[in-house]
Order: C-alpha cells, then structure tokens, then sequence
C-alpha cells in the first residue's frame, strides 16, 4: 500500500461512494460554518473539495492498495478548519488556533471492504510525511477513544485514540469523555 497527496477529486469518487457520511461531507464539515454546511448539496460539497485540491500544500493523502484507490485522510494547517476553533471536542489548549506550524488530521475515510487491514495507519503515516513536507512543526488530531462508551463510536472517522498513540502522538487534552487531542512533534 502506498499514500501520496490528493490532487484531484476524481480520485476520491470511490473512495467516498454513494452512500454514507463521507458521501454528504466531502471533508467540508470541519471547514465551512455549519449553517453553510447545512446548506450545501453533496455536489456543491465535493466541487469546494476538489477547489481545496488544487491549492498547495493539497488538503490530504489518499491511500493506493495496487490500482484501486482505498482511503484517504484530510490533514493540512489547522488554520484552514474554522470549526476546529469552536467545537469543545476539538479546540486546542496548547496553541493559537492560527499557528501555522500547527497541522491537524481531521477525519479518514476508507473504503468498506478495506477496513481493517493497515489502511488507517499507512493514511496516518502519509499524513505525517505531508505535514512535515509542508513545513508543519506540530501535527494534531481529534480522536475517539474507542474502549470508551458505544455513543462515541459514531466519530470514529476522526480516528482512534489507539491509532494516533501507535504513531508516537502523546495526549494533550481530554475534552470530554470518549474524546481526546494528541499531538506529534514533528
């Protein structure tokens, strides 16, 4: 399995499908304020995507099991995630939410039949590779501690605390019950 940037949003047509989460957010929940999110279509969603990947540095790393395209994870400067700045479950206590060294991994979307066998992990280490290309001093994330309680499970697209911890991020915050902010130095 191999993890490079994102640079086009046909490239994650299969990887977000028809159905489920990832085909109404198109990684724009953590981007745009809620009453536009609320707003938008899936497609007005997946063009502000496919705008987002033209940019540089691109806004995530998909990840290439052979030809097929099998997941894909949004990481990029925290500054560009204005929900970030509001949400108790994400707001950090460690930096200046502009900080432009600070990176964050927002969410990971993998394919169904995929899940479960390393996808997550090689997106995690390609998000850490691209954060540290594109000049990040900090990498952090918003996890779900997933031996928490079953409520929590549902955001489990932000990854797991496991996860991140595997990786060498060490735990910054504890939000509230189930969640959590890691960071890594980078």
């Amino acid at each position: 399995m191999r993890t490079a940037p994102c640079h086009g949003v046909e490239e994650l047509d299969v990887v977000f499908g028809t159905r489920g989460e990832a085909a109404h957010c198109w990684c724009q929940y953590d981007r745009v304020p809620i009453p536009l999110f609320e707003t938008l279509d899936d497609e007005h969603r997946r063009e502000m995507l496919g705008i987002e990947l033209r940019q540089h540095p691109t806004p995530g790393v998909v990840a290439t099991l052979g030809d097929e395209r099998v997941g894909w994870c949004s990481v990029g400067p925290r500054s560009l995630f204005g929900r970030l700045r509001t949400a108790a479950s994400t707001s950090s206590p460690a930096t200046s939410a502009d900080d432009p060294a600070v990176w964050s991994v927002t969410c990971f979307v993998i394919r169904p039949g995929y899940r479960r066998h390393g996808v997550a992990t090689a997106l995690l280490a390609g998000a850490i590779e691209h954060a540290r290309s594109g000049g990040a001093g900090w990498l952090e994330a918003y996890p779900t501690d997933s031996t928490g309680p079953a409520a929590v499970l549902d955001r489990l697209y932000r990854g797991s605390l496991a996860l991140f911890l595997q990786a060498g991020f060490e735990v910054v915050a504890r939000p509230r019950p189930g969640r959590a902010i890691v960071r890594l130095e980078l």
